[in-house]
């Protein structure tokens, strides 16, 4: 098989000549640190090794699951929020069929999303669509209190129960949550749901390859396995003892490190030319934004979706301030063909691509925005995919995380905690009279009365 690779000459062009390099040593420390949990967050590495951790049995117990699902529901809704739903998300978009939502005869379950919001009219509007229809629930939440999430399940598992019955209901709702404590798990021993378990040591952005993730795919109807093998010859592929002109995780890290430090660009804009791959720039931002962004310093994670996004935020792109560089997830192959038709009349003026692929002429515009931005002063990172299947998936997910890993720490961060999502927690909480925040409540409130 082969293997997703990165070409960083076009960002390299734009620093000095062994800028990269020198990034070599704190790299290797990094790597070291990561494999001997002497870093930062070390309580949080269950994922640097997990992909070759699952065992087949695993992959078969979460299969039958996912079968009892989709032989039962029509419809089901994932309830999770940031690390708890997006790689799934992201995983399906991928790889579903732009349009299944609108076939009534789809041999495999619609997947929708919730508890990731907390919008009335979304919410709303979600229970009406399901009214008519047979519909299970998996409930992703470490802990069963984060707001959005248990708000959404509270709906849900009602309305479930309303239209089922709560005996029925049972087998229709699957909860991944703690081995032992919460309100989630406290819930799901009480109903008797069948339960799988988020790994303690296993942050909630890097949990994709747990049954957080694994679990909605299989539903789906994508291979679990294959995506898992995937992320299996990454670890490989990315190991320690891989040099480092051959490990694609440590020059990613270390030519971003670069980029940032030697050149000030303090914005990395993650470039899609698939316009199925838009969640999985969702799930790179909140891993990135999460595990960099701390202690005033860290690159900034943004996503366009080309060649959309060139006809808003290409003139900035091109023309704007200098603090951008640019990595683009580049598909070589698509799944489908299409060729490009002929017209008599021609009046739109494009009879010279007929016959054409449409994907060649989407792969000239992603070369001619590359070659563009970087006249325009934009360093560009490449990370080429082969197709889009479940096992280059899985190779791009453990690519991220590894090198995620790797940069927070020679970032000199720890890239495992997040303890700037608190405060919009605490505001809420105080401004909502949530018991036990009678102190915040008042502060809060005598702020606003003064417009501070």
């Amino acid at each position: 098989m082969e293997s997703i690779k990165l070409d960083i000459t076009k960002a390299a062009q734009f620093l000095t000549p062994g800028a990269i390099e020198a990034y070599v040593p704190q790299v290797a420390a990094s790597q070291e640190a990561l494999e001997k949990a002497t870093c930062q967050g070390n309580d949080f590495l269950g994922w640097l090794h997990l992909p070759s951790s699952i065992t087949p049995e695993f992959i078969s117990e979460i299969q039958d699951v996912a079968n009892i699902l989709r032989s039962k529901c029509e419809v089901i809704v994932v309830a999770g929020i940031g690390g708890s739903y997006l790689g799934a998300r992201a995983v399906i978009e991928a790889l579903g069929n732009s349009f299944a939502w609108l076939k009534s005869d789809s041999k495999n379950p619609t997947i929708v999303f919730a508890g990731n919001n907390i919008g009335e009219d979304y919410l709303a509007e979600l229970t009406e669509y399901l009214k008519d229809k047979r519909f299970g629930i998996i409930n992703i939440s470490k802990s069963g209190t984060t707001t959005e999430t248990a708000l959404a399940f509270r709906l849900l598992k009602k309305q479930c129960e309303q239209q089922f019955g709560k005996a029925e209901a049972r087998n229709m709702i699957v909860a991944i949550t703690d081995a032992h404590k919460g309100a989630a798990r406290a819930a799901a021993n009480k109903e008797g749901y069948k339960t799988f378990v988020i790994p303690d040591n296993v942050g909630g952005r890097f949990s994709v390859l747990t049954p957080v993730g694994l679990l909605p795919i299989a539903v789906a109807g994508f291979n679990i396995e294959a995506l898992v093998k995937g992320a299996c010859a990454m670890e490989k592929e990315t190991d320690i003892n891989i040099p480092f002109a051959e490990n694609i995780a440590a020059r990613y890290a270390a030519v971003r490190q670069a980029l940032y430090t030697q050149t000030g660009k303090k914005i990395e804009i993650m470039a899609n030319f698939h316009p199925k791959l838009h969640f999985m720039a969702e799930w790179w931002k909140q891993l990135y934004g999460e595990s960099e962004g701390k202690e005033y310093k860290g690159i900034f994670p943004a996503a366009c979706d080309f060649t959309t996004d060139l006809h808003s935020m290409g003139q900035w792109i091109q023309e704007g301030e200098r603090s951008i560089f640019e990595t683009v997830l580049s598909v070589e192959t698509p799944n489908r063909e299409l060729l490009f038709p002929h017209d008599d009349e021609n009046l739109d003026g494009l009879n010279f691509l007929e016959g054409k692929r449409v994907d060649q002429v989407n792969k000239m515009a992603e070369l001619g925005t590359r070659l563009a931005h970087v006249d325009g002063g934009v360093p560009n990172i490449r990370i080429i995919i082969p197709k889009l299947d479940e096992y280059y998936l899985g190779q791009l997910i453990y690519f991220f995380e590894k090198a995620c890993g790797i940069s927070g720490l020679v970032q000199n961060v720890n890239p495992f905690n997040q303890p700037g999502v608190e405060a919009y927690k605490k505001n809420m909480f105080a401004l909502l009279d949530k018991p036990g925040y009678e102190s915040e409540s008042q502060a809060i409130k005598q702020r606003l009365s003064e417009g501070k």
